[in-house]
């Protein structure tokens, strides 16, 4: 009785939130073209300053790799949301869009966007961790890091180091595991064809660039752009989910409206970062309504209270949040390494 009482109450909280949300749930075309141009105009604009810079000084190209950076940053949330159908009322719109970006992320538009919607369908979700499983926003629970052998435990521990996770796995990420299929089912084949699709155009984009401007001109340009680009957002993907305060629950307790509320994050960041990040440290209202599309999740933070109730992670707490690497089902919380029990580690 107890829990059916509770399940109407989560309903209706569900439904009172979508109905809020819905407006908000329609690109504006016009918005939508001119954040796409505007990006991928500064983009450019920005690596072309890089080039010009290569002739006076390489330190004063690396000074300028930071804000590139940041739009290539802003250029993936544009794919992201193409993935969603939240950035154009077209499919067809989207689909070209992200394409478009993909080729400047790397990453394969189709397949991403598959694998992307296992993860909205599981996130937080201590019982569906194999379906969209990735280990950026998954962890272990304690009692299954302390029933492993000694090894595993050694194993688990070395590739959840912050060095690795977040300094050398995702350029290689990026660069190296997205360049073939090596996670995607076999009759996936609309998305294996995305990653061959996107290699392909890789290579004429590259060679291109490298016969007008020079191969290790473009290398010295394009590779610490991808580096830095890959480290930011692969630190914003995971403390979207692996936050201090965040909710994981079994199957037969997660509920769709709770595990967007609290176990995803609202990053509050400085104006101009939020910018550049467009917008996803809004990350609860992003998974109750993945189609909003990212230029209007503000408009929906400030006009719905409920939205305002959930308490921001600071970029303090934020990079702090590296070190969570198990789900403690007792404690009901995220913990490191460290603070496990001295016996049990």
């Amino acid at each position: 009785m107890i829990q059916s009482i509770a399940g109407a109450a989560a309903r209706a909280k569900h439904a009172e939130l979508r109905t809020a949300l819905a407006p908000f749930e329609h690109a504006v075309g016009a918005a939508s073209a001119f954040q796409l141009i505007s990006t991928l105009g500064l983009f450019f604009a920005a690596c072309a300053l890089m080039y010009a810079t290569l002739g006076i000084s390489y330190f004063l190209t690396l000074a300028l790799v930071l804000p590139a950076a940041g739009l290539l940053v802003r250029l993936f949330i544009i794919q992201h949301d193409c993935g969603h159908g939240a950035y154009f009322a077209s499919r067809r719109a989207n689909d070209i869009a992200g394409i478009l970006c993909s080729v400047l992320t790397l990453t394969p538009y189709a397949n991403w966007r598959r694998q992307h919607a296992n993860h909205h369908g599981n996130w937080n979700n201590l019982d569906r961790r194999n379906t969209g499983a990735d280990i950026f926003s998954v962890c272990l629970t304690v009692k299954e890091y302390r029933a492993l052998n000694f090894w595993r435990r050694a194993r688990y521990r070395h590739a959840r180091n912050p060095i690795l996770v977040h300094l050398v796995l995702p350029p290689l990420l990026f660069a190296a595991l997205y360049r073939w299929p090596f996670d995607t089912p076999a009759a996936w084949r609309p998305e294996r064809r995305s990653v061959y699709l996107t290699n392909a155009l890789l290579v004429v984009a590259f060679a291109g660039a490298g016969w007008l401007l020079g191969f290790g001109h473009v290398a010295m340009v394009q590779a610490p752009i991808v580096v830095v680009a890959a480290i930011l957002g692969v630190w914003l993907f995971a403390v979207q989910h692996r936050f201090g305060g965040t909710l994981w629950a079994r199957q037969e307790e997660w509920d769709f409206t709770a595990a967007a509320l609290e176990g995803s994050s609202y990053l509050r960041l400085p104006r101009v970062l939020n910018w550049f990040t467009g917008s996803i440290g809004f990350h609860h209202i992003h998974h109750l309504a993945p189609r909003v599309p990212n230029y209007r999740l503000r408009a929906c933070y400030d006009a719905i209270p409920a939205l305002r109730a959930i308490p921001p992670l600071s970029v303090w707490s934020a990079l702090k949040s590296v070190r969570l690497a198990l789900w403690d089902e007792d404690r009901g919380r995220l913990v490191g390494f460290g603070d496990l029990a001295a016996g049990g580690a």
